[in-house]
């Protein structure tokens, strides 16, 4: 008689474990549905995907700055590695930086991006690609992405 009370408590844990491991990933896509990037949080990120901005600033990275910067931010020889600087820069020194360019310590110039208007028009997504990547959330490959969501 134990051993068949014992077998029900089992049997209703697992059960409910089961019911919570079904709701949990609603809840973590209704997150990604209603996830709007700011400076502070450029992107999201769950199970392996990154949000369209996100995968977005992945193809216009690699359109437009991975020539000098080398592919995923690693750095040639015309362009340092972004990785370590991203770390620390803020929103408003990339814009900085994109707009304004910048001449480095090694005589390096990155030049203004100012009269780009693909680069420009996607500024925060290529900052969200960037994070991500100096994060370690995504590596150097494509991300995967979630659907685009329409608004």
């Amino acid at each position: 008689m134990r051993r068949l009370t014992a077998s029900r408590t089992r049997s209703r844990f697992t059960a409910r474990l089961l019911l919570v491991s079904l709701l949990v990933p609603c809840a973590l896509s209704a997150d990604y549905k209603s996830f709007e990037p700011t400076a502070e949080k450029p992107y999201y990120f769950e199970d392996g995907k990154v949000d369209f901005g996100t995968y977005n600033g992945f193809r216009r990275y690699h359109a437009d700055c991975h020539v000098c910067h080398g592919p995923a931010g690693l750095g040639s020889a015309y362009a340092p590695a972004l990785m370590d600087s991203m770390k620390s820069m803020d929103w408003m020194n990339f814009v900085d930086v994109i707009v304004r360019g910048r001449q480095g310590l090694d005589n390096k110039v990155m030049p203004s991006f100012a009269g780009n208007t693909d680069v420009l028009a996607n500024m925060l997504d290529i900052y969200a690609y960037l994070r991500a990547r100096a994060d370690d959330v995504i590596g150097p490959v494509r991300p995967a992405k979630f659907p685009k969501l329409k608004k």
